[in-house]
């Protein structure tokens, strides 16, 4: 006999099979992120109904953030579950760092995303499945506006979104309402864990979800749901603001770096619109609205010739031959010896060490000397060949067109306290290797996210 329509089974079933349709292609492998909490777990049931009549293979991921005296007990249970079910489970361990002006909720949640994009990758697939669903999505546009967030922000959480890591977050339960998820949860006979932690107040959600909903719900029928369709209103004037700032950027932006003049050519509010666009190029989060105005003042007031340097979200920004740069900060100190080794590891990445006739330091030069590789100090002095003057190395880069935060991120190569060779850029007179005479190269090779 088939099932009623009013069946939560069939409903919410249905709700997944649509949502896989219209975001996943057939036969890819699906990861879903298992907590063992109730919405997680009809979400595993669900998919496991639904996912095999497209070809994919469900299986999933659990973080233990170790936050709660339960969390081996629920990794526990996270286990028997997709035991029984025979569904592959991947457990990451991970450990949640206090962040001086960020709350331990808000980390938490960063790792987690992380840890699962981790084993997503390392499991073969992209998409990860997410049992957010239409009470999350009102809850999370509420959190939004109490943040004054802007369309972005306020849009909540997208069905689909692929992330700079090419990690496809999924949600296909943005549309079911937390009572269905309960009566398909009874109906199914389905076993959960409770998170202690979603009863304290003390965090704005919970709040929001104990203090705030029930009185929105009493006044306004079906909050929720208006809620969330307020949120997808967000989306789409989010994307028209997308839109406006791509048709900004089309002469300003290359993909990598900002006309400054691109910037300063527009009215206020559409230039504030294009900074937050890049920002989201350069895979940055979003700026505080004062902290957005002070950036676009600098990057748009400065003089030609003034060295700007703006932090953000642990990046930086600079203006180098009118245009705007993303680049990571200066490295720490360091001096690194070298043993004969063929790379040297250092803090921003690693130099590579070449032997060859005739290129590079003169090793008869070096024999029984020092050689180590430290950052600029300021100050130094190079001949780069013995009919030319010895000049500062400042000039040198700044001749060579390498802008101020590279130069300042340059490896330098001493022979005991005597400035030897500088990667890319030469080596002193007094020490390179004449014709037939064995010399080292090195070569200089920043790390990825030293931009």
């Amino acid at each position: 006999m088939p099932a009623a329509k009013s069946d939560p089974l069939e409903r919410i079933r249905a709700a997944v099979a649509t949502s896989l349709a219209a975001n996943v292609p057939e036969g890819v492998s699906i990861a879903l992120a298992l907590s063992g909490g109730r919405d997680s777990v009809v979400l595993l049931d669900a998919l496991a109904a639904v996912a095999p009549a497209r070809g994919s293979v469900v299986r999933a991921i659990h973080v233990h953030h170790g936050l709660s005296p339960n969390a081996d007990a629920w990794q526990d249970f996270c286990e028997g579950l997709c035991a029984r079910r025979g569904v592959p489970l991947t457990t990451a361990r991970v450990d949640v760092v206090r962040v001086a002006q960020t709350s331990l909720e808000s980390e938490a949640r960063c790792v987690r995303y992380a840890a699962l994009a981790d084993a997503a990758h390392a499991g073969g697939t992209h998409y990860v499945a997410l049992a957010h669903h239409r009470d999350d999505q009102a809850e999370t546009l509420l959190l939004q506006l109490l943040r004054g967030a802007g369309p972005h922000g306020l849009a909540a959480m997208a069905e689909l979104r692929i992330d700079a890591r090419d990690v496809a977050w999924w949600r296909p339960l943005l549309d079911v309402a937390r009572t269905e998820i309960d009566a398909y949860a009874a109906h199914a006979g389905l076993r959960w864990v409770d998170d202690e932690s979603n009863a304290a107040t003390r965090h704005m959600r919970n709040a929001i979800r104990h203090a705030v909903m029930p009185v929105l719900a009493s006044v306004a029928g079906n909050a929720q749901r208006t809620l969330a369709r307020a949120a997808a209103h967000q989306g789409e004037a989010a994307q028209l603001e997308d839109d406006l700032a791509a048709l900004d950027a089309r002469d300003a932006f290359d993909g990598v770096t900002l006309a400054r003049s691109g910037l300063a050519g527009l009215p206020a509010h559409r230039a504030r619109n294009l900074l937050r666009w890049c920002l989201r190029q350069w895979g940055l989060p979003a700026a505080s609205s004062g902290r957005l105005a002070a950036m676009l003042s600098q990057l748009t007031g400065a003089r030609g010739d003034a060295r700007v340097r703006l932090s953000h979200a642990g990046a930086e920004l600079g203006v180098y031959q009118g245009r705007v740069h993303v680049h990571a900060p200066p490295p720490r100190p360091y001096d690194v010896h070298w043993n004969g080794e063929a790379d040297l590891a250092l803090p921003h990445g690693h130099v590579r060490i070449e032997r060859a006739d005739g290129k590079g330091i003169d090793v008869t030069r070096i024999a029984q000397r020092s050689l180590h590789v430290r950052p600029r100090a300021g100050g130094e002095r190079m001949q780069l060949a013995t009919d030319r003057p010895r000049r500062a190395l400042k000039s040198i880069l700044q001749d060579a067109g390498v802008p101020p935060w590279s130069r300042q991120s340059l490896p330098l190569v001493y022979v005991d306290d005597e400035l030897a060779a500088v990667p890319g850029i030469g080596v002193d007179a007094a020490f390179a290797a004449p014709a037939g005479t064995p010399g080292l190269s090195f070569l200089w090779h920043p790390a990825a996210d030293s931009r």
